[in-house]
């Protein structure tokens, strides 16, 4: 299938899409303790601003507590203020070169935000997911005003196109939903 749009491109960018959606929500703390917590964490570090696995290793020792250890001595202060400048409600406690991270136990009301910021990441994925929808469509579009398709094989792959955005999009709806549910369980 060389004419009009391919399929298997669209199909790659909307799993991108859906990948980039896991990887944000696994981000969400749901009351047990995950190196993924720390993920959306940079450090002003040698000049730029780096992710928080690159200048340190993070453990999780315990259900309710992550550890960092930092391995350049002079970043130990850098690395933790840029976890309490995080929005993710953490206060870490310095422990020579490591970092001792107690998670707080989530009350009803940080549980209803967690769950907004899932709902703000899934609409993000979504977003990401019909701008690939649209791609196709202008590509088919294009290739039957050039001649190159038909009418019939344009509107044949336009369905599928949509079929694919329908598919993708209840994937993101469904884990969705399980996240929802995890995060809400008390």
């Amino acid at each position: 299938m060389s004419e009009g749009t391919d399929l298997k491109e669209l199909k790659r960018r909307m799993d991108g899409a859906i990948a980039a959606f896991k990887s944000d929500i696994a981000s969400l703390r749901t009351g047990r303790a995950s190196a993924n917590i720390l993920d959306p964490v940079t450090v002003e570090a040698y000049g730029s601003r780096m992710p928080l696995n690159q200048v340190a290793n993070i453990t999780v020792p315990e259900p309710r507590m992550l550890t960092v250890s930092v391995w350049d001595k002079a970043m130990v202060g850098a690395v933790e203020r840029s976890i309490r400048e995080s929005n993710l409600g953490l206060n870490p406690i310095v422990d020579g070169q490591n970092l001792r991270i107690p998670l707080p136990e989530l009350n009803e009301e940080r549980r209803r935000s967690l769950v907004k910021v899932a709902h703000e990441y899934a609409e993000k994925a979504k977003v990401a997911i019909r701008h690939v929808r649209r791609d196709g469509m202008d590509g088919l579009k294009k290739a039957e005003k050039d001649g190159v398709i038909g009418q019939d094989e344009s509107r044949a792959q336009s369905e599928r196109v949509q079929k694919m955005t329908d598919d993708t999009i209840s994937d993101i709806d469904r884990l969705l939903a399980e996240k929802e549910k995890e995060i809400m369980q008390v």
